[in-house]
């Protein structure tokens, strides 16, 4: 039921069917990070996304490591 509400927002939104857990999961958090989703939302669908594998690319990943590795904190 929850995410088949989210589906149709997505769908209402976007105007296409998401193919893939992954658009979903991208975008209950930018829903989250412009503060149109509260935590308890997001948690919910995160935990429902998290059953079917959404995940973030890899290269997301891969930018981030590479930031903390180029960024010298000084001590």
């Amino acid at each position: 039921m929850l995410l088949n509400k989210l589906i149709h927002l997505f769908l209402l939104e976007k105007e296409y069917r998401p193919l893939h857990s992954n658009e979903l999961l991208d975008f209950i958090q930018r829903k989250y990070i412009q503060e149109e989703m509260s935590i308890v939302e997001y948690k919910k669908l995160y935990s429902e996304l998290d059953k079917l594998k959404a995940e973030k690319p890899q290269s997301y990943i891969m930018d981030s490591i590479y930031l903390y590795d180029t960024i010298s904190i000084p001590s």
